[in-house]
């Protein structure tokens, strides 16, 4: 890991290119630049031994001007505000590339679930949503699940806030449980958007699917679900990998039964898992593979200046929030390594929730079926709208993608203007 990351500079760097491009001035854009409310939390549980330990979580919010913030709850050791202020923001800019009506937000708390007994974890849950209630509800601010968190976290936080307020109030969280109000298809939404924008980047630089040869990084429930997607288009996973290392196979890994391995106890882990003629590899050995299409799907940061040269793949499609330093975005793109951005590609997550929330405060319910092709209907046009601005300007499709997003968060400023 290179040292004093911080990716919130990735953040602004990005912007403030966007921003020339579109002739904004540093008055337009400094609003933006700061998020509009932080929000650090004392959070004591009695652990099972009977000891009272205090965690420390956050809820930012970064952005409100197009709706209510919307973005992930984590729970990971290495949670730091930086981390969340970024996340936030990137929040912001997603739900912009794909035009639905929230801002951004995110929180976190500094724990290590797989170290946590179930009570524990659920105790830390409703603590947790009990310190930033204040803040959040379904017309101002929606969490959901992230890294360390699931549906299961998020049926313990509507209920806490539901206590809390006296009565149901489903809207609060989306990637709940079906039986709370839960959208059928929002567990494999974010997986579903990024094998969905594989796809369109394929075809635009005129590849075929079958035999495509992919590594995915990061198994968690993003990685899995891509990797079981692109794997039933057709596509050679040759490499995935864990917190535990990673498991390579140059003829194409057998993804049903790995993932069959893997959802059997959440404590399994790909280094005990044993197929014929798998060989063991690191993380850092999994990014340098020479395959066709590169998905990281684990932490940011994973992609950074010291490896950024040995990356062998020619497509990156960024399925986790920031895995590539803004160092490394400047010697991928001079090598032509083309870089669909996390705004856009992971984006299948929270258009899904924003189905679950308007299917909540209208008390309605609809199809897999139903959500999936509005997914597509969704993610499709925003790929299309993204490759175009970024074809006309000769920029990135990241650049692309914060042209469109940076511009609607902006004109959404300048339309409510500033209080008082």
């Amino acid at each position: 890991m290179e040292q004093h990351y911080n990716p919130y500079d990735n953040v602004l760097k990005v912007v403030k290119e966007a921003a020339d491009i579109l002739g904004y001035s540093e008055s337009d854009i400094e609003a933006i630049k700061h998020p509009e409310r932080e929000l650090k939390v004392a959070i004591p549980v009695r652990m099972d031994n009977g000891t009272t330990h205090v965690f420390e979580g956050y809820r930012i919010q970064h952005s409100t001007s197009r709706g209510p913030a919307k973005g992930g709850i984590r729970f990971h050791p290495d949670v730091n505000l930086d981390e969340v202020k970024a996340l936030a923001a990137w929040m912001t800019f997603k739900c912009a590339v794909v035009n639905i009506p929230y801002g951004g937000g995110k929180g976190g708390v500094i724990c290590d679930p797989s170290q946590l007994s179930e009570t524990e974890i659920r105790a830390i849950t409703r603590r947790f949503t009990a310190a930033i209630a204040p803040l959040i509800g379904p017309e101002q601010d929606i969490p959901a699940p992230d890294v360390g968190t699931n549906a299961t976290v998020m049926g313990w936080m509507m209920d806490t806030y539901s206590m809390m307020k006296g009565h149901c109030v489903h809207g609060v969280v989306t990637g709940k449980p079906i039986e709370l109000g839960g959208a059928l298809g929002r567990n494999e939404a974010t997986g579903r958007g990024v094998t969905l924008t594989t796809k369109n980047i394929l075809r635009k630089m005129g590849l075929n699917t079958t035999a495509t040869t992919v590594a995915v990084q990061g198994m968690g429930n993003v990685g899995s679900i891509t990797a079981k997607l692109l794997h039933k288009e057709g596509m050679k996973i040759i490499a995935v990998s864990d917190v535990s290392g990673g498991i390579y196979n140059p003829d194409g890994l057998n993804i049903p039964a790995i993932l069959e391995y893997l959802s059997k106890d959440r404590k399994n882990l790909l280094k005990n898992y044993e197929e014929e003629g798998i060989q063991r590899i690191s993380n850092s050995e999994l990014l340098q593979l020479d395959v066709k299409v590169l998905i990281p799907a684990a932490l940011e940061n994973q992609i950074n200046s010291l490896n950024a040269k040995n990356i062998k793949a020619d497509i990156i499609v960024e399925a986790a929030n920031g895995p590539i330093a803004s160092e490394a975005d400047d010697i991928l793109n001079a090598k032509g390594t083309v870089i669909v951005p996390d705004i856009l590609a992971n984006a299948g997550g929270v258009v899904v929730s924003y189905f679950e929330w308007v299917q909540n405060i209208q008390s309605v319910s609809w199809t897999e079926e139903s959500v999936n092709e509005k997914l597509k209907n969704i993610m499709d046009p925003a790929f299309e709208a993204v490759w175009a601005i970024s074809q006309q300007n000769h920029a990135t499709l990241r650049t692309g993608a914060y042209l469109i997003a940076v511009k609607r968060v902006v004109e959404a400023k300048k339309a409510r203007a500033i209080w008082p």
